[in-house]
């Protein structure tokens, strides 16, 4: 069954406190003690694993929480066709979706690499393998992989049907098991757009006063 993603708009910034962990618990909470401190380790994190394990929402989310702090950091991925000569003012640099480097990528990310270790500046990479198996140019592969090393995990099924159960009662809504089936199958697999389904199911609830039911959501969608 085709699988819907979320693109309804209004959904809140990735933050750390916002990320479902579940088994990738460890790897949040090293980001969040080091994206917290004062005196943040140079050390570089390395995080690995599926699409919809969750490695861009902990980027944007440390890039946030460094916002809130009035820093700025280096953000580089695929998208980013030309990019800018390393800032001394960055706190950290942040390079997702390492495994679709280009050469050009390639080349900035390792020179930011340099930079922000000669800097003592953070650095947290995310890609799709662990650091052994990319085929990067060896001298920015063996440095992704030479500090701390995170695989994030998929939440199952049953786990994000925890996950969400949980999350909905602490916003006082009731999830029929028929409306969470039709949820768990429908829509993405990535644990924040389900948060962000939720978000924007529990308001439209309140705007119609209605309870939630598998033709309010479809209401919902038609209407977005």
């Amino acid at each position: 069954m085709k699988q819907l993603a979320l693109d309804i708009g209004l959904a809140r910034a990735p933050s750390l406190g916002s990320f479902m962990a579940g088994p990738n618990e460890a790897a949040r909470k090293h980001l969040q003690l080091w994206a917290g401190s004062p005196t943040r380790s140079p050390v570089p994190t390395y995080l690995w694993g599926a699409s919809g394990s969750g490695k861009t929402h902990l980027l944007q989310a440390v890039e946030a929480t460094l916002r809130e702090q009035g820093a700025s950091a280096g953000w580089l991925d695929p998208s980013v066709a030309e990019p800018p000569e390393y800032d001394e003012r960055w706190a950290v640099i942040l390079l997702d979706d390492t495994h679709l480097y280009n050469a050009v990528q390639q080349h900035a990310a390792f020179a930011w690499f340099v930079q922000a270790q000669t800097l003592q500046r953070g650095v947290l990479a995310a890609g799709l393998l662990p650091p052994a198996d990319l085929k990067l140019r060896e001298d920015l592969r063996t440095r992704l992989g030479w500090g701390h090393v995170f695989q994030l995990h998929v939440l199952s099924e049953p786990e994000r049907r925890a996950v969400l159960r949980q999350a909905a009662d602490a916003r006082g809504v009731f999830l029929g098991d028929d409306v969470m089936d039709f949820i768990l199958t429908r829509f993405s697999r990535d644990l924040g757009s389900l948060m962000q389904l939720l978000e924007h199911l529990d308001a439209y609830a309140l705007q119609t006063q209605r309870a939630i039911t598998i033709p309010l959501i479809k209401s919902m969608l038609e209407n977005a």
